[in-house]
Parts: C-alpha cells; sequence; structure tokens
C-alpha cells in the first residue's frame, strides 16, 4: 500500500479539465439567451452602485442575492455536485450568501465609500468579472461557449459581489466576505489542481479584496481621544 504522503493534489482531483469546462458550456446553452440579460444585470448593479443611494444600494444587493441563488441551484447543486460531492455542502453556503444579502441590505442598510482608490478598485473588479471574464475563454485557446458568464457561473458572479463589497460601508458588512473568499481560494486551488492557467483569477481577486482592506485601514483617521 502506498504511503499517503506519495499522493499529490492531482490524484484527489475528481474530474478532467474537459469535463470542467464542459459544465459551462452546458449551462449557457441550457440558458441561452439569459446569459446576455444576467450581463445586462451586472452593468445594472454597477449602475445602482455608483448612484450610492439606500434604495439604489438595496435594489443591487436584492440583484445579487437573486443571482446567487440562480447560480447555487442551476450550476453548483444540478451540475457542479454530480462530478464533485463536495459542492453538495457549498450550494447551500451560496443561498445563505444570497439571503445575507438580502438581511443586511434591509436590516442594517450600506453607504458608498468616498471617492478614492478603494471604491474604484470595486468598480474594477465589477467591470471584470461581468465584462472580463468572459473573454478569458478563447485567451486561454477554449472555445467561447464555456465562457464563463456572471449571473450564470460562479467565479464572475462572486468577484462581482467582492467588487461591491468593496465599495460599501455599513454594520455587518464583514459578514459578507467570508463565503465569497472561501469559493475564490477553493476555486484557485481546483483550477491549480488542473493546471489551468485561469487559477490566477479567483487568487487575485482574494488579493485584490485584501489590499483594499489594509488601504481602507490606512486610510480611516484614528480617532482622538475627547
Amino acid at each position: 500500500m502506498s504511503e499517503w504522503w506519495s499522493y499529490s493534489a492531482e490524484d484527489f482531483l475528481l474530474f478532467s479539465p474537459r469535463t470542467y469546462w464542459r459544465m459551462f458550456e452546458l449551462q449557457n446553452e441550457a440558458y441561452w439567451p439569459l446569459p446576455v440579460l444576467t450581463l445586462a444585470l451586472g452593468g445594472i448593479v454597477t449602475f445602482l452602485a455608483a448612484r450610492g443611494g439606500a434604495n439604489f444600494l438595496r435594489s443591487a444587493a436584492a440583484i445579487l442575492a437573486l443571482v446567487w441563488s440562480f447560480v447555487a441551484y442551476t450550476f453548483l447543486w444540478t451540475r457542479y455536485a454530480g462530478i464533485n460531492w463536495a459542492i453538495a455542502y457549498v450550494a447551500p453556503a451560496f443561498v445563505l450568501e444570497a439571503l445575507l444579502l438580502l438581511l443586511i441590505a434591509v436590516r442594517a442598510g450600506f453607504t458608498v465609500q468616498p471617492r478614492g482608490v478603494v471604491p474604484w478598485t470595486g468598480y474594477l473588479l465589477l467591470a471584470f468579472a461581468t465584462v472580463g471574464v468572459p473573454l478569458l475563454a478563447p485567451l486561454h485557446g477554449r472555445d467561447r461557449s464555456t465562457s464563463e458568464i456572471f449571473g450564470i457561473a460562479p467565479d464572475p458572479t462572486v468577484i462581482a459581489t467582492l467588487g461591491f463589497l468593496i465599495l460599501l460601508r455599513g454594520r455587518f458588512l464583514w459578514l459578507l466576505y467570508p463565503i465569497p473568499i472561501l469559493w475564490c481560494l477553493l476555486s484557485g486551488m481546483t483550477l491549480h489542481t488542473m493546471g489551468d492557467a485561469q487559477a490566477w483569477m479567483p487568487f487575485t481577486a482574494v488579493a485584490v479584496v485584501a489590499a483594499a482592506a489594509i488601504a481602507a485601514a490606512v486610510r480611516r483617521p484614528s480617532r482622538t481621544p475627547a
């Protein structure tokens, strides 16, 4: 019997890269032309965030909650869990994130951060998730039919949400970060284990969030004693 330390991460991969990317092709085909609508929704979220009023931000959070729920059932539960048993435990976390988005937006409220480097980072993540991510398939040598689309696939949906969160200030906002960040780490490790060049994307999203958090902490004025 081989010793356990002789195994590599690739030995525990339950599917091939071809099977993995085929999921996205099937997802896009099954719900076409819905991907066109969800791309538009990504632009609407960015617009609502830029407007910045409480009702606009609640509407943006509601849209994100809707697409998180949609991805949880149609992609994670229906497709991905069929080739990776662990995803059956991840899908409920996506539903939880959707509920948190709705609950915190309504009960606690959000405000947009003052203009500066940190909020512009959020806008860049939003733009990348909605416009840039679908272009990565042909750039990485895959067919366009395997493109990951906001509101249809998890990675762009999660990255757009992180971009939205970076823009905001509010009570309990920190509760919305763990699930997206953990997904990015899981997705990045999966892609890295497959030897896919796109593994940089979710890891970079986490790095951007960490950098934005540090920048916000540095810029936050210190309180002086009364």
